[in-house]
């Protein structure tokens, strides 16, 4: 285990962040968050990923957001990935000033991240056309032993259909998906992947996050929906 991973995964705080456990027999029992999602560990959001007080805020709903606002505002990581044809794609350089949903997860999921990434897709169909224009959605793949360009491309291409936002799906070595994810203040995927973070981030116009998604089986459509127009500028 390399050092960035040793340090992120000696964050891990029992019940404080959301992590999705993917397996072929349904969703894994890790516990359950107080926003109803399967936790496994914590992700550490400060802007020093070395800190341990987490952002998420204590309840669904609050302030002016129908999803978990964020204690402490995130700004939009830097990090580079490749894109499904091998292109380098930098993250903040590409995405900067556009509301962007950042979601880490693998194709091969039978649960959480399909269904994570319909509702992603089917919130951002009911928002004018013109905000789906200016709208990121980026997937960046954990399993990286499985997850090839062509793999992702044809995953995406599932959600993207029929709307009008950017899908980009991400993938690159180990140490840069554990970086990225690093870089994004979430918890490190484990199990090649297939134990990852349940966090969806929205960063604004402004480049920063103040609200974030899980999946929940309830709601999250409608929460991304609410609250894009509202970080969007």
């Amino acid at each position: 285990m390399n050092r960035l991973r040793r340090l992120v995964l000696g964050l891990a705080l029992v019940g404080a962040a959301a992590l999705a456990g993917c397996a072929s027999g349904g969703v894994s029992s890790h516990g359950v968050s107080s926003h109803g999602v399967l936790s496994h560990g914590v992700s550490s959001h400060g802007a020093d990923p070395s800190a341990t007080a987490s952002g998420l805020s204590d309840q669904t709903g609050s302030g002016p957001y129908h999803g978990i606002g964020l204690e402490t505002a995130l700004p939009r990581p830097s990090f580079t990935l490749q894109d499904p044809a091998g292109r380098t794609f930098d993250f903040s350089a590409r995405t900067r000033g556009h509301p962007t949903l950042l979601f880490f997860g693998y194709t091969d999921c039978p649960d959480i991240c399909p269904a994570t990434m319909a509702d992603i897709s089917m919130a951002l169909k009911k928002v004018p056309v013109a905000l789906q224009r200016r709208t990121y959605v980026v997937f960046v793949s954990t399993d990286v032993k499985h997850d090839t360009g062509p793999v992702v491309s044809r995953w995406l291409a599932k959600f993207s259909v029929g709307g009008r936002a950017r899908f980009v799906g991400l993938r690159g070595s180990q140490n840069q998906v554990d970086a990225a994810q690093a870089a994004a203040h979430v918890f490190l995927a484990e199990d090649g992947g297939r134990q990852h973070s349940a966090q969806v981030l929205l960063y604004g116009a402004d480049d920063y996050a103040r609200v974030s998604f899980a999946y929940n089986n309830t709601g999250e459509q409608d929460q991304i929906e609410h609250d894009l127009p509202l970080v969007a500028g």
